[in-house]
């Protein structure tokens, strides 16, 4: 009888998983179709980067919270209250040793270390979605673009003689330059917590955040083009856990004024906090992972 009883929890536990996994085709092909005319936009987290590994040793990306955190203090665990997130640890370190300091080890990671490409970039690229956010501070999304002429939005914080949290640049095919407009015909990069590229600006420790979230609030942290841009979008967050508050409060307001449903979010195994600040955003939980959609595995 027990092994009965265990052989039924087994597969009611597979139905209820397929169940969940609410991936149809007919939804991949409603998410690849928005994708590539404009109507739904891409906002990529950590996880799109979960297959990229060191060029040179093999060594996976830091791009999560705990793994920036292992990665700034030389592979070793920083205080349990500096581990709850990823901007707490880089104050830490900033108000020790200075803001470049992180600066610095944000450029060692992303500037300076060659990494392996990453199979949602490649995806992304044949499919070039016209306005792209990105989260993560490594150039990948720069370089899937590299072949087009495009606009670059870099988020900044704690800088003086500007009443904005943003720099812009345009890419010509060679080089990056400066400039004060957005060209709305050609594809438009996000890159809120910046980039080393064209040059080094970072949202990373709990000052640069307070700064840039409340101008994010008030408006300043996103150029009026992309305002009016992203009226009644939807959006499909990949690579994307929605239990820290810091990069919620960020997602929330990057996607005002979008349509209803504002999108999907794939996240295999969610939490009940990630399940119920869904449902306050109105953004349709599908059970599976970035590479599900991709039809990608991930190298052990």
């Amino acid at each position: 009888m027990g092994k009965c009883n265990q052989a039924w929890n087994l597969l009611k536990g597979a139905y209820t998983h397929l169940r969940a996994n609410n991936m149809t085709p007919e939804l991949r092909e409603k998410l690849l179709a928005g994708l590539k005319d404009g109507s739904i936009i891409p906002y990529l987290g950590p996880g799109v980067l979960a297959d990229v590994k060191n060029a040179a040793t093999g060594a996976p990306i830091p791009a999560d919270s705990d793994s920036l955190i292992y990665a700034m203090n030389d592979g070793k665990p920083m205080a349990a209250k500096l581990m709850y997130e990823f901007p707490r640890a880089a104050m830490n370190v900033e108000l020790k040793r200075g803001r470049s300091a992180v600066t610095k080890f944000l450029n060692r990671t992303y500037g300076e270390t060659a990494w392996t490409r990453g199979a949602v970039h490649d995806w992304l690229k044949a499919i070039a979605p016209h306005y792209v956010i990105d989260i993560n501070r490594d150039t990948q999304l720069q370089d899937s673009y590299a072949d087009l002429p495009h606009n670059l939005i870099v988020g900044i914080a704690r800088l003086g003689g500007t009443d904005f949290r943003y720099k812009l640049y345009f890419w010509d095919g060679v080089a990056y330059q400066k400039t004060d407009v957005i060209n709305p015909g050609i594809p438009i990069l996000y890159k809120p917590m910046g980039t080393p590229k064209p040059e080094a600006n970072y949202i990373a420790s709990d000052a640069d955040y307070v700064d840039f979230i409340t101008e994010l609030m008030g408006g300043f942290s996103i150029p009026p083009v992309v305002k009016e841009l992203r009226k009644g979008k939807q959006y499909l967050l990949m690579g994307m856990r929605l239990n820290r508050d810091t990069e919620r409060m960020v997602m929330s307001d990057v996607i005002y004024a979008a349509a209803e449903p504002a999108g999907w979010v794939l996240i295999q195994n969610p939490t009940d906090k990630e399940r119920r600040f869904c449902k306050k955003q109105k953004l349709e939980l599908i059970e599976a992972d970035v590479f599900d959609l991709i039809g990608a595995a991930i190298a052990a």
